[in-house]
């Protein structure tokens, strides 16, 4: 997801006007999807599609650095790793606070609106990913941001399933674990980023001495 499937170790070519262009189209995009779920998750009470929005958001900042950093030195791009990973590990955490929140209140989600907006962010993530598609066997950078946008609509069709969960048992329980274990991987991953980042911020300071 995107905590961990968009790590950017270089950064694209600095030739290449028309991949700049996609990140900054894939950026807003992500980010107007973390908008329209966050809003409708908090409307539809489905713990899911916040979840998912923080996915998006996730995406949206690895797009950012990926833009902020271009060139810098590999302590800028472990500090800006360190500041995403906190960011996704409060976000985490707090969907996982959220799911308890839900379940103690046994309130049902509107699946119609989890249909909707989870077919809504499937179409972006897929379209994201045909712009990527043609750098997909570019470098380390290029094919982890285009595996990451494939990666999110398998995330999307996840939402989707709880949908049809909760519209099937007319119960909370399908839109839980499924932002249970989006949650949970989030949190997970913005561990292994911090720890990756530290390897870095560490490598470059014994290079300097």
């Amino acid at each position: 997801m995107g905590a961990h499937c968009c790590s950017h170790d270089t950064g694209p070519r600095h030739d290449d006007g028309r991949y700049r262009r996609i990140l900054w189209v894939a950026l807003l995009v992500n980010l107007a999807m973390f908008l329209i779920e966050i809003g409708a998750g908090l409307k539809a009470g489905s713990v899911s599609l916040l979840a998912d929005s923080l996915d998006f958001l996730g995406d949206s900042a690895n797009y950012a650095i990926s833009l902020w950093v271009l060139g810098m030195a590999l302590t800028w791009r472990a500090r800006a790793a360190q500041f995403k990973a906190f960011s996704m590990l409060v976000f985490g955490l707090g969907v996982l606070v959220a799911a308890l929140w839900q379940a103690w209140q046994g309130d049902v989600p509107s699946a119609p609106t989890m249909g909707v907006v989870g077919t809504l962010a499937l179409l972006a993530n897929v379209g994201v990913a045909v712009m990527l598609y043609a750098y997909r066997e570019g470098d380390s950078n290029m094919r982890s941001v285009w595996l990451c946008s494939r990666n999110d609509a398998l995330g999307n069709l996840a939402v989707l399933g709880a949908a049809l969960g909760v519209f099937g048992t007319g119960s909370a329980w399908p839109d839980l674990l499924v932002a249970v274990i989006m949650a949970g991987l989030a949190v997970h991953s913005a561990g292994v980023v911090l720890r990756h980042a530290e390897g870095e911020l560490n490598a470059g300071h014994d290079h300097a001495h």
